[in-house]
């Protein structure tokens, strides 16, 4: 085969005359051209190092400023040095320092680069001052004052890039213990009895007079040495310690366009959607990505963006680690269980999506047969950590197995080239969805590498949907990557017979076919992770659906957040649902500092429990009305808080923390962090807007994404608006708990929004 020959760089036969080279010149030539492309990526990488490191500098604001300075010593004939080259001149007698005429240059350019450097940190310090000023968030539904924005994009600089406001971003304070436990008990109280809060309420007390001070100033002392004090202790106690499955526990996913099918193509839509994925990538590798501005004005940090590519979670006994490569120029593809290395580039460029297409066309037409083992090998990485953690050391840490596991771990980014089909079908759209996000969620739990930062799934009838890894960043982060390979396949677009735009390549090397030697003791082993897998897998009750009867639009016309609308109509439909009140996890971001992460906003609050009690009794609509308002304002307060670092949970977990660290024990911390979740929620953002228009095109709307249910007797919704005029709703819970069903819940919440909307319908009627 071509491919065979083209990769040898050269051949040699020993003869009486000597050895014989035989070279191959196309291979030295992709040699060649391999190494120019690295080094280009290199210096990139140094120039965007350099460019972020001066911001909000910039090279022509280095030359204004020295040219000002040296022009202005010129006209009044000063010294432009300061006196500096004579001091100098008199250590180093022999120099073209000495020499009048370089005084001048030398001495200028060297104060002018200070005087600059100067500039720059009194703008990034004074552009921190202001990035930790929070005030602009209670105005009403955020908007930022004219005065503010004016401050904030005059010290930002011109054009940044993505890491340009990393060094400005302000460090997340610590709350106060005192208004910590204020509001953990605030929290609590609709949850608890009297004698159950009377009993917490003391334990609070003593933690806030006795331990808790102590545990403060440990992690005050963090707070003032680390980039962020929680992100560090969140990603390895919470992710990476976890011994349990990651799949279904950890794991999220996203799904394909709602309504519209590109192409039935598999290789076809492959081919479109690894070639956006890899635009998006060299986008990221080079910096070119705009920093993500809330409201347009206030930037949020991208250190998270950091490790999205070449990345995978690394199984330990005891831990797990974040393994993470520079540079990756393969990805790894599963098909009917073999595993497959594709290379990206040929001929020193990426390729283009038609030769994407025929590289998966070609594993698709692989009729070869999986080797002993290797067609649920990567129900390893389903299972429990600790038994897949010594099964890599044990088989896969030398030879072939060993290589072929580096193929895996260092790729860009995982593909499954699904041989099931999947999508919405509008002849059984319930059973559809379901199944849909179902196999996105966990597949046949050994047909995704679950352990990779994230899984690209092509389905065999051209619908796409993503697996993600959670420790290493949050949804938002893989969201804004999906959005960008969303918008990019109507761009791309296909032919008129199916397939990518553009041709074959006629001498493309093919994929490399992964080998293994995985010996019947490990097999043993990938059977016992693949039974939990499919234990926890059978066990999760998935229920997507669209809500169509009204959007965000409608909901701002009544003056209320369409964040807190929602949260509320879940507080009443779960309280329809199990007939009482339960704790309540929403996800917050904290990415307006360093390095931030998650927050949680506890919305089960007094005030929305007060609402809901007003459905259930006979109230009247006056008085529910007001009681919705409340809530509503009370939530927004609330998350507003979690957003400025003025949280409960994470502020408590790191006392939690520093209280094993220290060796003390504390019933208070142990008793909150007990606590199930059960109902956790999420909203999935659209974050570029300007890349859809949804108003013209409503069919390219995104069906959004979802995640496992977090306690076993609980549920977990994740919801996307998108658009004006529709909402996204993913539900899941666990079929051996008699006390959910992920469809009643589903009806509760649709009716729960419908009668929340009827209030303020009925109070304009009225008016």
């Amino acid at each position: 085969m071509a491919e065979a020959h083209q990769a040898v760089a050269f051949q040699f036969t020993v003869t009486p005359d000597g050895i014989d080279l035989h070279l191959c010149h196309e291979a030295l030539r992709q040699v060649y051209l391999s190494g120019l492309h690295s080094w280009k990526k290199r210096f990139i990488r140094f120039k965007n190092g350099i460019m972020t490191g001066v911001y909000p500098g910039s090279p022509a604001g280095f030359m204004v400023v020295v040219v000002s300075y040296m022009s202005y010593n010129q006209y009044k004939q000063l010294d432009p040095s300061l006196g500096l080259i004579a001091k100098l001149g008199q250590h180093i007698p022999i120099s073209l320092l000495s020499l009048a005429p370089y005084q001048s240059i030398v001495g200028g350019v060297l104060v002018g680069t200070g005087l600059w450097v100067t500039i720059i940190m009194i703008m990034r310090n004074v552009l921190k001052c202001l990035l930790s000023w929070h005030g602009w968030m209670q105005a009403r539904h955020g908007s930022v004052s004219w005065s503010t924005h004016i401050l904030v994009k005059i010290f930002s600089g011109r054009k940044p890039m993505l890491y340009s406001f990393q060094n400005s971003l302000p460090r997340l304070p610590v709350p106060s213990i005192k208004d910590t436990c204020r509001r953990y008990l605030e929290s609590v109280r609709p949850l608890m009895d009297d004698e159950q809060y009377e009993r917490m309420k003391g334990l609070t007390e003593d933690f806030k007079k006795n331990l808790g001070p102590r545990l403060q100033w440990y992690l005050k002392l963090k707070s003032w040495w680390a980039s962020n004090y929680v992100s560090d202790w969140w990603e390895e106690y919470i992710y990476l310690r976890g011994r349990a499955p990651i799949m279904v526990n950890s794991n999220y996913y996203a799904m394909d366009f709602l309504y519209v099918f590109p192409t039935s193509n598999q290789a076809a839509r492959a081919g479109n959607t690894i070639h956006a994925i890899m635009l998006y990538r060299r986008k990221l590798d080079r910096a070119q990505i705009k920093p993500l501005m809330l409201l347009h004005t206030i930037p949020m940090c991208s250190a998270q963006y950091e490790r999205m590519f070449n990345t995978s979670r690394v199984p330990g006994v005891d831990t797990d680690t974040i393994q993470h490569v520079n540079e990756s120029k393969h990805i790894a593809v599963y098909h009917k269980g073999r595993f497959f290395k594709v290379w990206m580039f040929y001929d020193g460029r990426l390729l283009l999506p038609r030769e994407i297409e025929q590289q998966m066309q070609r594993i698709l037409a692989d009729e070869s047969e999986p080797l002993p083992g290797e067609e649920r090998l990567a129900a390893l990485t389903a299972g429990d950590r600790t038994p897949w953690a010594k099964a890599r050391e044990t088989y896969f840490s030398r030879g072939k197995n060993k290589q072929s596991l580096d193929a895996i771990e260092k790729a860009a980014f995982f593909v499954t080239l699904d041989d099931t089909e999947q999508g919405y079908d509008a002849k059984n759209p319930v059973k559809s969805l379901d199944r849909y996000a179902k196999s996105v969620l966990h597949g046949k739990c050994y047909d995704r590498w679950f352990d990779k930062s994230f899984n690209m799934i092509i389905f065999k009838n051209g619908t796409m949907g993503l697996n993600a890894e959670h420790s290493w960043a949050d949804a938002p982060i893989i969201g804004h990557l999906w959005e960008h390979v969303l918008s990019m396949d109507p761009k791309l677009g296909y032919t008129e017979d199916d397939h990518c735009n553009g041709d074959p390549h006629p001498n493309l090397p093919g994929p490399q076919r992964l080998q293994w030697d995985i010996p019947a003791e490990c097999q043993e082993t990938i059977e016992s992770s693949l039974t939990v897998a499919r234990t926890l897998a059978d066990d999760v009750d998935c229920h997507i659906f669209p809500f169509t009867e009204f959007g965000k639009g409608l909901i701002k016309k009544c003056r209320t957040s369409p964040d807190a609308f929602i949260q509320i109509a879940l507080q009443l439909a779960h309280y329809r649902d199990k007939g009482k009140f339960c704790l309540t996890y929403e996800a917050s971001m904290t990415r307006l500092f360093r390095e931030g992460r998650t927050e949680t906003v506890r919305s089960c609050t007094m005030e929305a429990c007060a609402f809901v009690r007003s459905m259930i009794r006979d109230e009247t609509r006056e008085e529910r009305l007001r009681l919705l308002k409340l809530a509503a304002e009370k939530h927004q307060n609330m998350y507003r808080l979690a957003m400025t670092g003025q949280g409960i949970d994470r502020h408590l977990f790191c006392l939690y923390v520093v209280s094993k660290y220290l060796g003390e024990d504390s019933p208070f911390l142990k008793e909150v962090l007990s606590e199930p979740w059960r109902l956790s929620t999420s909203q999935t953002p659209m974050q570029q807007l300007e890349l859809f228009d949804l108003v013209r095109h409503p069919e390219y709307a995104s069906s959004g994404g979802g995640f496992g249910p977090v306690a076993d007797d609980g549920y977990g919704v994740s919801y996307i608006i998108v658009g004006e005029n529709l909402i996204n709703l993913h539900i899941s819970s666990k079929y051996s708990s008699p006390e959910t069903d992920s469809h009643r819940f589903g009806a509760n919440i649709r009716q729960a929004m419908l009668d929340m909307l009827d209030l303020f319908q009925l109070n304009n009627k009225a008016k």
